[in-house]
């Protein structure tokens, strides 16, 4: 009789624990963070010898860019907050509506795509959803619009640039096309995911931007500190471009720029340092490095095998037929799963399978599109909704989804095609 030790039943004790863990990263039983759930089922995958703690260890350490990058961002948007620019913003944005609901809902998302194109879709979810929370209150207008913008334009915009999604630089490891070639390649994809995803969003909030709303709010100056927070985001965006020119990772000058920046701020608030501290949420970090040692695991049970053997078979489609199959097929594996561990996955086998032009491109749309449809999609909307829970809001999963299942499959179908029919 097979014993539970017995290597044949490893593969699909490591597929139960890591799925199981996964569910409730999504789930949140007892509303124990996700956090609690990456780090438990990393733990038993090491506790039962169904991978070594070296193979968690360096799982683990493979996501260094990602902590540093999400540390930064983290720091910068609590430092906004506590210096006033999310108010601030919120002053200047509702002033700018002049009382409709409609023009700031239109503000909204102008915002909301250039903070994900020069800052990436986690800096949406983590700088801009406060201030947009700001915003709202102070206008006196029905918030869920608004905040499901921070959420969907989070993913649609997220491949404009590299630097728009930290997935863009895992699916292209090592080959990282320059700039001027990505804009050529994914361009008109864009363009075309962003439009979309703005008119359908549009349309199913009709009813609840009707009415008017505050105006002219007073209080819109900003301090010396938050003056300096401002500029620092700035540096920040700056920072990140030119990293990706000159095709270096994200996280550390993320990090560093957060730090300068708290730094200067301190030499005016010596209490700073000890508040963001204590404000920041840091089982984020948690949260992804269990990620990564639970993707680790799934690839020794034979998830990257799978993956290569199904993207060389796609390889031998029709162009039109592989790019949309590929595409859909890892959306859905993202909403399953998230596309933190579903756009690891895909990275690698792309690599492996030396998989190149468009069935690669609509891997990463898929990626970066695809999780739109529900909550569970994207590390991004996990960063979203703990921003809003921070506040009092909370937006279920049946919620998000009936409104990912007009918005997403539309949009990414158009984006695919545009992606085919691109100059690049």
């Amino acid at each position: 009789m097979t014993s539970p030790t017995d290597p044949s039943w490893q593969p699909i004790a490591i597929w139960l624990v890591s799925l199981a863990s996964i569910a409730l990263v999504l789930i949140r039983p007892k509303q124990l963070p996700e956090a609690f759930w990456a780090a438990a089922g990393a733990s038993l995958l090491v506790l039962c010898r169904l991978i070594t703690p070296s193979q968690a260890w360096h799982a683990a350490i493979k996501g260094l860019d990602v902590y540093l990058f999400l540390t930064g961002m983290m720091i910068v948007a609590e430092l906004a907050r506590r210096e006033g620019v999310f108010d601030w913003a919120a002053v200047h944005a509702v002033n700018a509506a002049k009382g409709s609901p409609r023009r700031l809902f239109t503000l909204i998302y102008g915002v909301g795509i250039a903070v994900t194109v020069l800052l990436s879709n986690d800096a949406t979810a983590v700088v801009l959803t406060p201030a947009v929370q700001a915003a709202v209150k102070a206008a006196q207008a029905e918030p869920l619009p608004y905040l499901l913008i921070c959420a969907f334009v989070a993913n649609s915009a997220s491949f404009v640039l590299p630097i728009s999604n930290p997935a863009n630089l895992v699916v292209y490891s090592g080959g990282l096309p320059p700039l001027n070639r990505w804009l050529l390649t994914f361009g008109l994809a864009a363009l075309v995911s962003i439009i979309v995803t703005f008119f359908l969003l549009r349309f199913l909030s009709r009813k609840l931007l009707e009415g008017g709303m505050e105006r002219n709010l007073k209080g819109g100056d900003l301090s010396a500190s938050g003056k300096l927070t401002l500029g620092g985001i700035a540096v920040l965006a700056v920072t990140l471009i030119v990293a990706s020119l000159l095709g270096k990772d994200l996280g550390a000058p993320a990090c560093a720029a957060g730090v300068v920046v708290t730094a200067g701020v301190w030499l005016r608030d010596r209490q700073v340092i000890v508040g963001i501290a204590r404000e920041i949420s840091w089982s984020v970090i948690l949260l992804v490095a269990g990620m990564f040692v639970l993707v680790e695991g799934m690839n020794q049970a034979g998830a990257l095998l799978a993956a290569v053997s199904a993207l060389r078979r796609l390889s031998e489609w029709n162009t039109a037929g592989s790019a949309l199959t590929s595409a859909f097929g890892i959306a859905v594996i993202s909403n399953l799963m998230n596309n933190l561990p579903s756009g690891l996955i895909a990275g690698m086998a792309v690599n492996l399978a030396h998989v190149t032009g468009p069935l690669r491109d609509s891997v990463l749309i898929g990626v970066d599109l695809g999780p739109n449809l529900s909550i569970t999609g994207s590390l991004a909307t996990i960063l979203w909704l703990i921003a809003i829970r921070r506040e009092g809001q909370h937006v279920g999963f049946w919620k998000f989804l009936k409104w990912g299942a007009v918005v997403m499959p539309p949009a990414l179908v158009l984006s695919v095609l545009a992606l085919l029919i691109g100059p690049g």
